[in-house]
């Protein structure tokens, strides 16, 4: 695994090491931002569901194997939602990206960041898409299927190419550091990651998904295939499919 950077949670992110390596080799074409001359509307999400928590929790599983059944514009927006969709809509403060979400944050201050990279999705064009939660849409950053290159960046771990679709996360870590300093970054980024990778794992549970949480991949790979910004650094890719059926 020497060829690509292990990211384990805090372990991976902490110290001026950790820093280092998650610049590594970043393309210098990075943008400073995101276009978003292409936005894709998500359907609502629901809010009940017919699965109890306490049913996902005793089922969670990491899946890394898939049906070959695409996902639907819907699974699409309910994971979405699950993982940092706002619950309660707050104007005008802009930090809040549009209010307090479906995972805690340390200082209500969401450093993360989420994409979509969307190969085998109805009614959704292959791409990379990044989400805002404040609006619930999907925003193009790139045309085409990524998955191949997402592959790539992943050291070839199959699932990654196999999934209809996968989640990959990012942080901002000024937005932490700026209040919390050095603590922000080894601590409360890790605890947000956590929180809303969980929850996507449990809401995956109750449409008869399955996932798993990847932290190894090559940094400056991931953020080329992603399109993240400059300012962003790579955590996690949250490859999704159906389920395979049981004989």
């Amino acid at each position: 695994m020497n060829q690509f950077t292990v990211l384990f949670l805090c372990a991976g992110l902490t110290g001026a090491s950790a820093a280092g390596n998650a610049g590594a080799g970043a393309p210098a074409s990075l943008p400073d931002s995101h276009p978003t001359a292409t936005v894709v509307k998500l359907p609502d999400p629901a809010r009940d569901g017919r699965i109890s928590v306490e049913k996902t929790l005793a089922e969670r599983r990491s899946v890394r194997q898939y049906a070959s059944a695409p996902l639907t514009l819907a699974d699409v927006s309910q994971l979405l939602w699950s993982a940092y969709g706002v619950t309660k809509p707050v104007p005008n403060v802009p930090m809040l990206r549009g209010g307090l979400k479906t995972a805690p944050s340390a200082g209500a201050l969401y450093p993360l960041e989420l994409y979509v990279v969307a190969g085998n999705v109805t009614n959704l064009a292959p791409g990379v898409y990044r989400y805002r939660p404040e609006s619930h849409d999907l925003v193009l950053v790139s045309g085409g299927d990524k998955r191949q290159a997402l592959f790539e960046a992943a050291g070839e771990q199959a699932c990654v190419k196999s999934a209809p679709a996968s989640i990959v996360y990012s942080a901002v870590f000024s937005r932490n550091t700026g209040k919390y300093g050095k603590r922000g970054r080894e601590r409360y980024v890790c605890m947000d990651l956590g929180h809303s990778a969980e929850n996507v794992y449990l809401q995956c549970g109750s449409l008869g998904l399955g996932t798993c949480a990847i932290g190894a991949f090559i940094n400056a790979d991931l953020k080329r295939v992603i399109g993240m910004t400059k300012a962003e650094e790579p955590l996690y890719i949250m490859p999704v499919g159906r389920l395979q059926k049981r004989d």
